[in-house]
């Protein structure tokens, strides 16, 4: 018992302890390309993260899905590390590697020992000033964006309404709301030419960002990342697209997926400026609508209810999460209920809980859970040297603020009950909600009786 006692003492003194400072330094090389150090010699390894400002929402119209594409392509080789020398070398040094396309960055990154750290940094360098495009590599890769779409997908349950139809939903600008993955016609009518050109135009040094973060030796890795970077020319800074959302109204629609078993339903609303006190405020009320056991999602949908099957929401879901979307983003979720219920009842009931917050505001008691849960998850996360260094670098690419993984914390812990009650009142509104309803079962035919209202 005594035993049992130390340790649930032992955790609450984890969950209350404060964020560890993470060490930063920043520079410039000649060329543009912004670094970030952040050394910690605790375990003998280190991660190399670049992050190259471009995503989804730069594309230009018939030309959706090149930000995608150009993640597979930069796999593809460069002028010194031919196709498959990239993961040979990384598996075979210990390490690990992977890349990823977002709506408003790409990034690729590496973790291998520390003594190893040359091989992840002459990597990268060697396709960002040289990398393999030709016909083939290209006919290659559109093949293998296809091949996912079909197989992650085109063929997947709930997948295409939340890739695809909730981004035209929630957003009007078309730079917002055009597929993520993009169509398999602006794929077929990519050229060399195009993707030559893409590549010179944002896969510059001075559109990156490279963070290191682990056991490194300051002046060796900068003295490193020089040799390696240094002389990769920089190229005219891209145009800066026009993300700007008209006033929100409103907005209804129905996907009815063939692939589905059970219905569900996405809910959104646009979100408060990034890093403005009502983000902090819709960030805490996400926690007490979905964080964790004690969530009122949990209590009064999934176990009052017994409506909801399970859900997830954050914001700038579904593509990001509250550190990595440009203005603008939404607040969304996507619930999975049950059959017994319409859609438009989830709704209705999604927006009671909502309703309690407006009205009666959150008890003390239960705002401090959620920061409990916040304060774990966010120290936990910082444990990575992957995440901090994920962290970091969007902190400069979004923000220009490295510096921001030490104050976040404590910008979300601030927040008041009187701050998410006047959150919820202005934001979460039906007046400013979108919502989409996945129908199970594929569409009925144009003009049947087959169609249903609510997602049913």
């Amino acid at each position: 018992m005594k035993c049992l006692f130390a340790i649930l003492i032992l955790f609450c003194a984890v969950l209350q302890a404060a964020q560890p400072q993470i060490p930063i330094e920043k520079f410039s090389l000649k060329n543009g390309m912004r670094v970030i150090l952040s050394r910690d010699n605790a375990v003998p390894v280190v991660s190399v993260y670049v992050i190259y400002d471009v995503g989804a929402r730069a594309e230009e119209k018939g030309r959706t899905g090149f930000a995608h594409l150009f993640e597979h392509m930069m796999f593809e080789g460069s002028a010194n590390a031919p196709k498959g020398t990239h993961f040979k070398l990384i598996q075979a040094n210990g390490g690990t590697m992977n890349g990823q396309t977002h709506p408003d960055y790409t990034d690729y990154f590496e973790t291998l020992p520390a003594n190893k750290l040359a091989i992840g940094l002459w990597l990268e360098s060697d396709r960002m000033r040289s990398l393999s495009i030709t016909q083939e590599n290209l006919a290659n890769q559109k093949e293998a964006v296809k091949q996912e779409r079909r197989l992650s997908f085109d063929n997947q349950p709930y997948a295409t309404g939340i890739v695809d139809r909730w981004p035209e939903l929630a957003f009007q600008n078309w730079q917002n709301s055009h597929s993520l993955i993009g169509s398999f016609e602006d794929l077929n009518a990519a050229s060399v030419e195009d993707v030559a050109k893409f590549f010179k135009t944002h896969y510059a040094p001075n559109n990156a960002v490279l963070v290191l973060v682990g056991d490194i030796q300051i002046p060796e890795a900068r003295k490193l990342i020089e040799t390696y970077f240094g002389d990769i020319p920089s190229q005219p800074k891209p145009r800066t697209p026009d993300l700007a959302e008209p006033s929100p109204k409103p907005r209804s629609g129905v996907y009815h997926d063939a692939h589905a078993k059970v219905p569900g339903v996405v809910i959104g609303y646009p979100g408060p400026a990034r890093h403005s006190p009502d983000y902090y405020a819709i960030g805490m009320i996400d926690i007490l609508l979905t964080g964790g056991p004690s969530s009122r999602f949990q209590l009064d949908l999934v176990k009052g209810k017994q409506s909801v099957v399970q859900y997830q929401a954050e914001l700038g879901w579904p593509f990001c999460s509250s550190v990595d979307f440009r203005d603008p983003g939404d607040y969304a979720m996507f619930l999975l209920y049950k059959p017994n219920f319409t859609g438009d009842q989830i709704v209705a009931q999604v927006q009671e809980e909502i309703a309690r917050l407006q009205n009666d505001g959150v008890d003390p008691k239960e705002l401090e859970r959620a920061r409990t849960l916040f304060r774990s998850d966010r120290i936990t996360a910082l444990q990575s040297s992957h995440q901090r260094a994920k962290l970091l670098g969007l902190y400069e690419v979004l923000d220009g603020k490295p510096e921001y993984i030490n104050t976040e914390l404590d910008r979300f812990l601030a927040v008041t009950p009187a701050q998410i009650q006047a959150a919820a009142k202005q934001y979460l509104t039906p007046e400013r909600r979108s919502v989409l309803h996945i129908a199970v079962g594929a569409a009925p035919p144009p003009g049947s009786s087959g169609a249903t209202k609510g997602g049913n």
